[in-house]
């Protein structure tokens, strides 16, 4: 499924005219990213995709919160159920923070990029802010380009690293994974680093569609992925319980499977 993915990107055409706001601002955003962090689609410098990945996901836990806060306090306030969002909301930021927390195992944050990281976020929360306030879908579509633009970072250095003779190549095809990401995805002990870009990568896949979902929806619909979180839930209980590792479906960088390994 993740080669799959990773074959095909996803990138949503805009229809509105919001939509066509927050795809020029988007990718504006992201142009300006790559030229800041030195980021290339080849031979890209290890350094800059470290520096990249940091405040990519530093940036990308802030939505879901910001998002998850608005409509909680919206319950709150109209004596009335949420439908479902808060918990995929909520869901998102956890998973984007805990990105950044494995990248934190791998390589370190310089002044530079922390200070990148305090800017970054001192601009898009009180914008994300005001925007949700007002059109709360123009946000979701925002985050799906946001969304798109980390599928294409991810795929590109998983590209770059399984290619000989590129830096990345070079300096983390060999790399184990952290256990931090062994046991956040229930991976197998030998898996490697580029395992783990694999399972952040699918990650942003969902939150990409989740969403570009969200952006159609009126803010009273039910959330239409209660039912995945459950599944996905029952699916983690039994790899816990029966003491399974997940099948990520990479032979190229697994070299083989665990035994009994589940497929995600």
């Amino acid at each position: 499924e993740i080669d799959e993915r990773l074959a095909n990107l996803y990138q949503h055409r805009p229809q509105s005219l919001s939509d066509r706001c927050m795809h020029g601002l988007m990718y504006t955003l992201y142009r300006s990213f790559n030229w800041l962090t030195g980021f290339k689609p080849e031979n890209t410098p290890v350094k800059a995709v470290e520096w990249r990945l940091i405040v990519l996901e530093s940036v990308a836990g802030v939505p879901g919160f910001m998002a998850a806060m608005f409509r909680h306090f919206r319950s709150l306030r109209s004596l009335k159920r949420d439908h479902g969002w808060i918990h995929t909301l909520l869901e998102e930021a956890e998973n984007e923070r805990m990105h950044l927390l494995v990248c934190m195992r791998m390589f370190k944050a310089g002044l530079p990029t922390r200070a990148l990281v305090v800017c970054a976020q001192l601009f898009m929360t009180p914008f994300l802010t005001a925007l949700y306030a007002v059109h709360p879908r123009s946000v979701h579509r925002f985050v799906g380009y946001l969304e798109e633009t980390a599928c294409m970072t991810y795929a590109n250095i998983i590209h770059q690293i399984e290619t000989p003779g590129t830096p990345l190549h070079s300096e983390w095809s060999k790399l184990p994974a952290p256990p931090l990401a062994i046991a956040y995805w229930k991976l197998p002990e030998e898996a490697m680093w580029v395992d783990a870009l694999k399972c952040m990568f699918a990650d942003e896949t969902n939150h990409r569609d989740v969403n570009h979902t969200f952006a159609t929806m009126s803010t009273d619909d039910p959330n239409p992925f209660v039912q995945k979180h459950k599944e996905d839930a029952v699916h983690a209980w039994r790899l816990e319980s029966e003491g399974r590792a997940t099948d990520i479906g990479c032979e190229k960088t697994l070299g083989t499977k665990a035994a009994g390994a589940w497929s995600v």
